[in-house]
């Protein structure tokens, strides 16, 4: 009997000072996330389970579609552009990163190409926000050839961008939603070969 008083009279001290320890650093991330935006939490929970799914920190922060069989790298390229144009998001500039690495080695390697599109007067007001913001302009979309040939489309989760902290004021939420339902149509519709 003395054993399990003992036993059990040990659990609640090291429980004690484990609360003790943990407590005041939970505490402080439970104040912050009660300022967060309502979908904050939701977020980083995606993310964490993409994480814990890919073990990838980049795949755990983007989206990403595979484009449907059939389709080339080129008819998804002049997809992409299109879909940006009937979006009215201005491209501001592409690296055709796989040429450019063939160029280099004088060696084939895979498709790759990246594509850059921004809305100024939006990327203006998310920089007069937070400067921190200017770190992820200008929105990236990029096509990319997987070791197995197989193509896909990718863009980056910008989820965390807008609620991963407190809640955006009106008018910039709204601006940074129209943003990210036209990177989900370029995802969307180039992956299908839609123009």
């Amino acid at each position: 009997m003395r054993l399990i008083t003992g036993l059990l009279a040990l659990i609640g001290v090291a429980a004690l000072a484990l609360a003790i320890w943990v407590g005041p650093t939970l505490y402080k991330y439970k104040t912050a996330f009660d300022s967060f935006d309502p979908q904050a939490f939701d977020t980083y929970k995606n993310m964490a389970d993409r994480l814990v799914e890919t073990g990838n920190a980049a795949a755990a922060t983007v989206w990403k579609a595979k484009v449907a069989e059939g389709l080339s790298f080129d008819d998804v390229d002049q997809s992409i552009q299109q879909v940006a144009i009937d979006r009215n998001i201005k491209g501001v500039g592409d690296l055709p990163l796989g040429e450019q690495v063939e160029a280099m080695t004088g060696a084939p390697w895979r498709k790759l190409k990246i594509y850059l599109y921004c809305n100024p007067l939006t990327a203006a007001k998310m920089v007069e926000y937070d400067i921190s913001y200017a770190a992820y302009l200008p929105c990236r979309v990029s096509l990319v050839e997987d070791e197995n040939g197989d193509l896909w489309v990718t863009t980056l989760d910008m989820d965390m961008m807008i609620y991963g902290g407190k809640t955006l004021p009106d008018a910039l939420l709204k601006e940074a939603l129209e943003v990210k339902s036209i990177m989900l149509d370029i995802l969307e519709r180039a992956s299908e070969g839609d123009f």
